[in-house]
C-alpha cells in the first residue's frame, strides 16, 4: 500500500515540476471562491477517518513553491469510505457556482493484486448552509454532485518514462439559496491525487455597449436564464433609446438594445463623450460628430454646442448652427415708378449685396404726404397692393385704390432672415409720386324708398372715393329674367331716380355708376327688386285693343297646344305599353334620363348585356371574404384592367348550384345598377358572366354600411358632418327619383361609406331576405316589407312611389342623428304599425337640432302629397349647411335613448321654430330675414299678430309672398295657443 501511495505521489510532483512555472490566468467573466493553489500554509480540510485516508501532501514546484494536495491510495482494501471536506465557502452574490478539479488516478490494471477492491473514480458532494459552525455534518445531509471518472490514468510505466496524465472536470451546482455551502470529495477504493479545487461563478463584466455601460452582473441561477440588465450612459450623454443587454449563462453579454448619444458639444472616442475642441462645435446629439465653426463664426470654448457669429454678422433664430453667419442686404437699386389715375406701378432691380443668403424678399411701405412732401402719414387699410405688400419674391408691384391729386412716397425694403437683427435705411429705396385724376369707386347701399305696380324709388349713398365733383349717375336695369340682354339706362344728376314703365310683379336687377371729369366709375354690384302685382282687366271693361289681341292669340295658341297632345297621345297607342311609357317619362322629363325595368325585357340577359360591362375573369383578383350575401359570398378584391390603374373592389358572387330563376335574380341588380351614374350611388364597374362563379363587380366602400359605422363612431361627428351624411343620401335619391326609379328599401343598412365618408346608396336586389330577424319584415301579397322605413300607404296597399321612398328618408335621418339607433327601439312591427296609424311619430334623438327633426316630420306626413319631394329636402339641407346657426337650437333636454313616441297633438309634434330666423328658414322666406329685424319683428309673438299691411310697410311687397307668411303665422299661433293650452296653471 505504502508502494502505491508513493507511486501516486511521485506522479503528482513529477507534473507539479513540469507545469507549475506557468501562472494561471482566470476568464473575466469568472469569480473565484476558492482556489486551493492559492492558499498560502495547510488547507487544513477535515478528512474522515482521520486516520488513514485523505492525506495533504505539500509538494515544492521547481520554483520552490509549495503545493497543497490531497491523496488517498486504499486500493488494497475492500469497501472503502473515505472523506474529505472543505471549509465553509460563502457564495457571495451567485445562485450557480462551478467546481473545477485537476486530478490524477491511477489505473487499476497497473496495480498487481486489487481486483474487486481497485476504483477508477469518486464521487462528489456539497452541503448548504448560512454559517461555518457546522462542523459535524452526516454523510446522508450531503447532496451528490456526481460521480467523477478519470479521462486519463497512469500506470507505472509512465511514471518511469514522465508521461503526465492529468485530468480536469468541471461540475455545476445551482440553485443555491443559502450564504454558503460545503464541498465533500469521497474515495471509494481509488489512488488518486486532488492538484487543485477551484470554485467560481460566473459573470457578465463591466462593459460598455453604444456609450451606455453595464455593470459586473452575475448569471442567473438558470443554466438557459437570461437576466436583463439597463445601462446608464456614460458621462456626457444622454439616452437615445432606454440602453438594455442581457447576461446569459455563460458569462457573455447579449442582444444590445438601445443607445445613448453624446451631449451636444461632445462627440464619441474611444467609448466615452469628449468635448469639442476649440473652433469646432456640435449643435445636436444626433449629429455625427463636432464640426468646424462655419464662415465669419467662431468658438472660444471646448464643448461648444455653436460657434457665435463675427461681429457685423448675423444667423436668424431658424438658421441651422451649421449654416454661415450672413448680413443683411442693400438697398434694391433703380426704383422706377409709372402713375395711372390713381394707381402706382413699381418696379426695381435686386440689390448689389444680397448679404450671403438666398432668402430675399421685399417689402413695400407707402406714406401719403402734404402738399410740400412734408408731415407724412401711412397709408392705411384701404390701399390695396398686387400681388402682396410684403414678403415679395418679384421686383414689381401694383398699388391701387389711391387718392386723386395726392402726393405719396414709397420705399422698398429689401429684406433677408438677418435683416430683423441689423434694420438699417440702407436697405430700403425710396420715390414720390402724385396721384392724377381718377374715376369715381363704385356705389354702393342701393334701397327702394318705394315699389309700386310699374316703379321704383331708388336712392343710393355716394361712392367711398369720389376722386373728385360727381356730375351725375347712371342707371341701368333689366329684367332679371333677360340676364341684361336687353337692359334700359337712365341718367341723374342727384343720388336718386324714379324708375317708370315697369311691368308688374316682375323681378328687376339694377346697376348705378357715378361720373366725374375724369370718366365714369365701374356699375354697383346688382341689386334686385320687383314690382307689385296688379289684377287683371276685365275684358270689355277698360281693357284696351292690346289686351284683347293678347288675349285672343293665347287662346289660339292653348287651343293648338291641346289638339296637339291629342293627336300625339292617338299616336302612341301603336306602340307596346314599355315603350307607351318610357316615351311619356322621357316627354314628362326632357333631357333626363328615365330608368327601364329590367324585368320587362322577355330576355332578362339582353338587360345585362345592354347595362352592365362584361369583364374578364383574368382582371379580377379576389382578396377576402368580407360576408355573406343570399346567392352567395361577398368579397373584397382587386380590378386591372388593360391600360387602367388597379383599383379595389367588392366582388359579389353567385354560389354554385343555382338556378336559372337564381341568376336571373342576381343579375338583375346589375342590370338596375349599371343604368345610375351618380357620386352618391355604388358604381357597377362590371359582370362577369362567361365563365363560373358569375359575379357583379362594384366599387369598394372601406367603411361598410352606413349602420354599423355610425355605431362604431357613436358621438364622434360635427351636426354638419351628419348633415353632410344626409345631403349626400338624398341627393343620390333626387337622382333616382328624377330617373323615375323607386328604391322601395331605403334605410341606413343599405347606404355603403367609403374611406372619405361619402355616402352612397345601395342594394337593388328586390329578390333577397330583407334581414335576418324574422320580425323585420312585415308580410303582405307580394312580398316582404321592412316595417320600420316603409310608408303606411305602402304596407297597407303596397303603393311603392318616390313619396313612400320620402317617408323612408326620414327614418334614415333618425338612425343618422341617433348614431345608428334601431327605429322604434323594441316594438313589435304590428305594434309600429298601429302607432302610425294612430299618428304616432319618433321623438328628436338627443342632440338632434329642431330644424332637422321638423325635416322628419314633414317626410312622416300621412299624406303622401304633404311630403317634400327629394329636391326641395337638398335645398333644404343646402341652406342649413350654409346657415349653420339655423342647427344650434337641439332638443337637448331629451336624453337618450327616449323611447316615447311624439303624440299628434303633442307641442313637439309640429312646434313653431324657436326663432323668427329659423321660422323664416323653414318656410324658405330667409331672404326677408333683415326686414323683419330692422321693424323690431323678432319674437314669434310679434310675428303671428301681422297684417298684409304690416308686410307691405316692411318691404315684403310681393303678394304671393304676403300669402305665404301670414298663411305659416297664422299656423304657429294656432299651435302656440295648443301648448298655453296644456300648460299646468301656476
Amino acid at each position: 500500500m505504502a508502494t502505491t501511495a508513493f507511486s501516486a505521489a511521485w506522479a503528482l510532483l513529477l507534473w507539479i515540476s513540469h507545469t507549475a512555472s506557468s501562472a494561471r490566468v482566470y476568464p473575466p467573466n469568472e469569480v473565484t471562491l476558492l482556489d486551493s493553489r492559492t492558499v498560502q500554509g495547510e488547507l487544513k480540510w477535515v478528512s474522515s477517518p482521520t486516520e488513514g485516508g485523505w492525506e495533504e501532501v505539500s509538494i515544492m514546484d521547481e520554483k520552490n513553491t509549495p503545493i497543497r494536495t490531497y491523496q488517498v491510495c486504499n486500493v488494497m482494501e475492500p469497501n472503502q469510505n473515505n472523506w474529505l471536506r472543505t471549509d465553509w465557502i460563502a457564495r457571495g452574490a451567485a445562485q450557480r457556482i462551478y467546481v473545477e478539479i485537476k486530478f490524477t488516478l491511477r489505473d487499476c490494471n497497473s496495480l498487481p493484486g486489487v481486483m474487486g477492491t481497485c476504483k477508477e473514480t469518486f464521487n462528489l458532494y456539497y452541503y448548504e448552509s448560512n454559517n461555518d459552525k457546522e462542523r459535524y455534518i452526516r454523510e446522508n445531509q450531503f447532496i451528490k454532485i456526481d460521480t467523477i471518472a478519470a479521462d486519463e490514468s497512469f500506470t507505472q510505466v509512465d511514471i518511469g518514462d514522465r508521461i503526465m496524465k492529468l485530468n480536469t472536470e468541471v461540475r455545476d451546482v445551482g440553485v443555491l439559496t443559502r450564504k454558503g455551502f460545503y464541498l465533500a470529495f469521497q474515495d471509494v477504493g481509488a489512488c488518486i491525487a486532488l492538484v487543485s479545487v477551484r470554485i467560481f461563478y460566473k459573470k457578465c463584466p463591466l462593459t460598455v455597449r453604444n456609450l451606455a455601460q453595464f455593470p459586473d452582473t452575475t448569471t442567473g441561477a438558470d443554466t438557459s436564464s437570461l437576466v436583463e440588465v439597463r445601462g446608464s450612459c456614460v458621462d456626457n450623454s444622454e439616452e437615445r433609446e432606454v440602453p438594455k443587454m442581457y447576461c446569459g449563462a455563460d458569462g457573455e453579454w447579449l442582444v444590445p438594445i438601445g443607445s445613448c448619444l453624446c451631449n451636444p458639444g461632445f462627440e464619441e472616442r474611444a467609448g466615452a463623450c469628449q468635448a469639442c475642441k476649440i473652433g469646432y462645435y456640435r449643435a445636436l446629439a444626433s449629429d455625427a460628430g463636432c464640426s468646424k465653426c462655419p464662415p465669419h463664426s467662431y468658438s472660444v470654448r471646448e464643448g461648444s454646442t455653436s460657434c457665435a457669429c463675427d461681429k457685423g454678422y448675423f444667423r436668424s433664430e431658424t438658421d441651422p448652427a451649421s449654416m454661415p453667419c450672413t448680413q443683411p442686404p442693400s438697398a434694391p437699386q433703380h426704383l422706377i415708378s409709372n402713375v395711372n389715375e390713381t394707381s402706382v406701378n413699381l418696379e426695381w432691380s435686386a440689390p448689389a449685396f444680397s448679404g450671403g443668403r438666398q432668402d430675399l424678399t421685399y417689402n413695400v411701405v407707402c406714406k401719403r404726404c402734404g402738399p410740400d412732401g412734408q408731415r407724412c402719414e401711412p397709408c392705411g387699410v384701404g390701399v390695396h397692393y398686387t400681388p402682396q405688400q410684403l414678403s415679395l419674391r418679384t421686383t414689381r408691384v401694383s398699388i391701387n385704390e389711391l387718392q386723386a391729386h395726392t402726393n405719396y412716397t414709397f420705399q422698398v425694403w429689401a429684406v433677408n432672415g438677418v435683416s430683423p437683427q441689423s434694420p438699417g435705411p440702407d436697405q430700403a429705396a425710396s420715390v414720390t409720386v402724385t396721384t392724377n385724376q381718377a374715376a369715381p369707386s363704385p356705389v354702393t347701399s342701393i334701397q327702394a324708398k318705394d315699389i309700386t305696380r310699374h316703379g321704383v324709388s331708388l336712392a343710393w349713398q355716394q361712392p367711398e372715393r369720389p376722386n373728385g365733383v360727381i356730375l351725375e349717375y347712371e342707371v341701368k336695369y333689366y329684367e332679371k329674367d333677360q340676364n341684361e340682354r336687353s337692359y334700359r339706362i337712365m341718367k341723374t344728376s342727384s343720388r336718386s331716380a324714379d324708375i317708370k314703365g315697369l311691368s308688374p310683379l316682375t323681378s328687376y336687377v339694377f346697376h348705378v355708376r357715378a361720373r366725374t371729369a375724369a370718366g365714369y366709375g365701374e356699375f354697383s354690384t346688382p341689386f334686385e327688386f320687383m314690382t307689385n302685382s296688379v289684377p287683371s282687366p276685365i275684358i270689355g271693361d277698360g281693357a284696351n285693343s292690346t289686351v284683347l289681341l293678347v288675349s285672343v292669340i293665347g287662346s289660339v295658341v292653348l287651343l293648338l297646344i291641346f289638339i296637339a297632345v291629342f293627336v300625339i297621345g292617338r299616336r302612341r297607342s301603336k306602340y307596346s305599353k314599355a315603350k307607351q311609357d318610357s316615351d311619356e317619362e322621357k316627354h314628362l322629363h326632357p333631357g333626363v334620363r328615365i330608368y327601364v325595368d329590367p324585368f320587362t325585357y322577355e330576355d332578362p340577359n339582353q338587360a345585362v348585356r345592354e347595362f352592365a360591362k362584361e369583364i374578364d375573369a383574368s382582371c379580377i383578383k379576389i382578396e377576402k371574404v368580407i360576408g355573406i350575401g343570399e346567392f352567395g359570398e361577398v368579397c373584397s378584391g382587386r380590378l386591372k384592367m388593360p391600360g387602367k390603374r388597379e383599383i379595389c373592389v367588392a366582388i359579389k358572387t353567385l354560389k354554385a348550384g343555382y338556378t336559372e330563376k337564381q341568376r336571373r335574380d342576381f343579375l338583375s341588380e346589375a342590370s338596375i345598377m349599371g343604368q345610375f351614374d351618380h357620386p352618391n350611388i355604388i358604381r357597377l364597374e362590371g359582370v362577369v358572366t362567361k365563365c363560373k362563379p358569375v359575379m357583379i363587380i362594384t366599387e369598394y366602400m372601406e367603411n361598410g354600411s352606413l349602420d354599423a359605422f355610425l355605431r362604431k363612431n357613436d358621438g364622434r361627428f360635427t351636426v354638419i358632418q351628419l348633415v353632410g351624411i344626409l345631403r349626400g343620401i338624398a341627393s343620390g335619391m333626387k337622382y333616382l327619383s328624377d330617373m323615375s326609379y323607386v328604391h322601395r328599401d331605403l334605410a341606413a343598412r343599405n347606404i355603403l361609406v367609403n374611406s372619405n365618408l361619402v355616402c352612397k346608396v345601395s342594394d337593388f336586389g328586390m329578390s333577397r331576405v330583407l334581414e335576418e330577424d324574422p320580425d323585420a319584415a312585415y308580410t303582405t301579397r307580394g312580398g316582404k316589407i321592412p316595417i320600420r322605413w316603409t310608408a303606411p300607404e305602402a304596407i297597407a296597399y303596397r303603393k311603392f312611389t318616390s313619396a313612400s321612398d320620402v317617408w323612408s328618408y326620414g327614418i334614415v335621418m333618425w338612425e343618422v342623428m341617433s348614431y345608428g339607433e334601431r327605429p322604434y327601439w323594441d316594438m313589435s312591427n304590428q305594434d309600429v304599425i298601429k302607432a302610425i296609424e294612430e299618428g304616432y311619430r319618433l321623438p328628436p334623438p338627443m342632440d338632434c337640432p329642431i330644424s332637422l327633426h321638423q325635416l322628419m316630420l314633414d317626410c312622416w306626413q300621412k299624406e303622401r302629397a304633404e311630403r317634400p319631394k327629394f329636391s326641395q329636402i337638398v335645398n333644404m339641407l343646402d341652406k342649413l349647411i350654409r346657415n349653420p346657426n339655423t342647427l344650434k337650437r337641439t332638443g337637448g333636454e331629451i336624453a337618450r335613448p327616449n323611447t316615447t313616441l311624439l303624440e299628434p297633438s303633442s307641442p313637439e309634434f309640429s312646434s313653431p321654430l324657436g326663432t323668427v330666423s329659423d321660422w323664416l328658414t323653414a318656410i324658405n322666406m330667409e331672404r326677408y330675414r333683415d326686414n323683419f329685424t330692422a321693424a323690431g319683428y323678432t319674437t314669434p309673438e310679434a310675428v303671428v299678430h301681422m297684417t298684409q299691411e304690416d308686410m307691405t310697410r316692411i318691404g315684403i311687397s310681393s303678394a304671393a309672398h304676403q300669402d305665404k307668411i301670414l298663411s305659416s303665422a297664422q299656423g304657429m299661433l294656432s299651435q302656440m295657443q295648443q301648448i298655453q293650452d296644456r300648460m299646468v296653471p301656476v
